[in-house]
Parts: C-alpha cells; sequence; structure tokens
C-alpha cells in the first residue's frame, strides 16, 4: 500500500516542489503531492497519512479540517491544536520557565472593542492603566506587536510614552505585547526539523528579505562554537516544549547569550529565494526524512482523551 503525503501551501513552490521530488526520489513507498480539500464530512476526512500544513494561518477554513484529520490518525506538521493554542505571552513565559532568556514582557488590554463592549464589561480593568510602571519595567526603546500574529504586520518601535500612545491607538481591537527592545551583535535563525534536527545561521532582519540568509556573514562576526551549541539546545527545547516539528526560532546575542525573539513559526520561511542554496538542501531532506517517518509510524495510539489527541 503506498502511503500518502499531502501539502497544504500558498503561493510557494520552490519548497513544496523540492519536498514532493525528494520523497519520490527516495523510493520509500511513500507518494508526496498538493493536498485537495472539498467540502468535508465528519465521517470522510482527508485521505493522508501526512499532512504538511503551510498555510491554515491563512486560510482558516482549513483548522478544522486538520484536526478533524489528527482525530482520525493523520499525522499533521505542525499539529493544529499546539499550533492554534500558541500565542506570544504565553510562549514567552513558557521559554522563561524552561530557562530560555527573553525580553522583558507585558501584555496590554486592547484599545478598543466590538460592538457591545461597554465601560460596564471592561469592569475588571484598571483605569488609568499603569503605562509608567510598564514602561519603567520595559525602557525604551521597546517594541509593540500582535500577542497573535507574524509576518512584521503591525510591529512598531516605540522611543517614549508619546510614541507608545501614538502606536498603540492604531492597534484597534488588537491583543499586543510589549518587549523590552534587545539591543544585538548577532542574530540568528535556527531551522528546526522534527523537533530535534536544528541549523543554525546568521540572519540579518536589517537587511531586505532577500538577502538575510545570503549575507548576514558580511555584516556580523560568526558565533563561537559554545555559543553556537547554547542556541541549538536553546531552540531544540523550545520546540520539544511548544510541540514544533517544523519552525524557526530567532535569537538575538547580547553581551554573548541569546534570547529568544521569535520562535512560533508555524509556517516558516522555506522558499529557496531566502533560505539560499547553502541552506535549502538540508530543509529539504530533513523535510522528507520527518514525513516518510511519520507516513510509516502510522497513527499514534488510539486516543482515549481529548488530551490524548493533542499528543
Amino acid at each position: 500500500m503506498v502511503l500518502r503525503v499531502g501539502l497544504l501551501v500558498g503561493r510557494e513552490r520552490s519548497f513544496p516542489d523540492a519536498l514532493i521530488a525528494e520523497v519520490a526520489r527516495r523510493d520509500a513507498g511513500v507518494v508526496a503531492s498538493y493536498a485537495e480539500l472539498d467540502i468535508t464530512s465528519i465521517d470522510r476526512p482527508p485521505p493522508y497519512d501526512v499532512l504538511v500544513d503551510r498555510i491554515s494561518h491563512e486560510v482558516t477554513c482549513y483548522q478544522p479540517v486538520l484536526k478533524l484529520a489528527v482525530l482520525n490518525g493523520t499525522r499533521v506538521v505542525n499539529n493544529p491544536f499546539w499550533r492554534i493554542a500558541d500565542d506570544k505571552l504565553f510562549g514567552t513565559a513558557l521559554a522563561a520557565r524552561l530557562g530560555v532568556r527573553v525580553p522583558r514582557t507585558v501584555v496590554l488590554p486592547s484599545k478598543s472593542y466590538g460592538e457591545g463592549v461597554s465601560n460596564e464589561t471592561l469592569c475588571n480593568l484598571r483605569f488609568p492603566l499603569d503605562w509608567e510602571g510598564a514602561a519603567r519595567e520595559l525602557g525604551f526603546p521597546m517594541f509593540i506587536k500582535p500577542h497573535w500574529g507574524g509576518g512584521f504586520r503591525d510591529v512598531y518601535r516605540v522611543s517614549s510614552l508619546e510614541e507608545l500612545w501614538r502606536a498603540y491607538d492604531r492597534t484597534g481591537m488588537l491583543t499586543m505585547i510589549a518587549q523590552e527592545a534587545i539591543p544585538w551583535s548577532q542574530y540568528v535563525r535556527c531551522i528546526v526539523i522534527g523537533k530535534e534536527h536544528v541549523l543554525p545561521a546568521l540572519w540579518d532582519p536589517r537587511l531586505g528579505h532577500f538577502d538575510r540568509y545570503v549575507r548576514a556573514s558580511e555584516t556580523m562576526p560568526p558565533l563561537e562554537p559554545a555559543l553556537l551549541a547554547r542556541c541549538v539546545e536553546d531552540a531544540r527545547s523550545l520546540c520539544r516544549a511548544l510541540g514544533y516539528d517544523m519552525n524557526t526560532v530567532e535569537l538575538a546575542i547580547r553581551d554573548g547569550v541569546p534570547y529568544a525573539i521569535d520562535f512560533m513559526n508555524s509556517a516558516p520561511d522555506f522558499d529557496i529565494t531566502s533560505l539560499g542554496p547553502e541552506h535549502f538542501p538540508w530543509v529539504v531532506e530533513k523535510m522528507a526524512d520527518l514525513v516518510i517517518r511519520l507516513a510509516h509510524e502510522g497513527p499514534p495510539k488510539p486516543a482515549m482523551s481529548f488530551k490524548d489527541v493533542m499528543r
């Protein structure tokens, strides 16, 4: 029997095409292809042994289908129960609990609310909010960013209370966090596959999108071996705890210490134009290893409870 791997993607093509070709090249009894979904009944889940989810964070109607697939034994990368549950405040607190250094972080009440939410509804919020206390705790400059979300959308760097208020006034109904800025001498992006395989790479967020990997070695020094090992172990610890089989973990190096900045990227950028020819083959190889292994392992043990389904 041929085992089936389905890829849920958006506009990307270089990575999924390369993964499909690599799985075919292995001739391991597994076939990978672009997944096809239709109106989905609870008794007719998608007919795949493994699904690789690269787009449900944007095409949210896929999320219930992926959870149905997990319930029926499909291995989904990344597990949708883990992915949908994450948020930046929880993730940052979890990292700190694991011993990974993180920026000081606070969560902000939303600026505005939907129809029907009144002052009485918000009776549990203290007014006025303690902006001065948050500024003393985090210092300036600081960043405010959405509690959920990514892709650098709605992220602001602010250098005073006045700038903070102006940025906050633009956030509408978004829930935002504020974090201290970490001045850094090196910046690392660790690509993690299968929670265990880690490829650390210098990555410069100051450069244009297509230069951040390939030109980072021109703008910062290489990592010393001990620091490199610390980055790898921090990335591995985070992905084990978060349940992510496919992730990128960004670490800013301040005074020789890595700080986890962004580490819940459930559909990380794997395009060859971003990764460059140095890193792209590694990602394709490790992802092929992962999906072939999961396909042959088959469903996890039968779930006896909702908790077991999420494992």
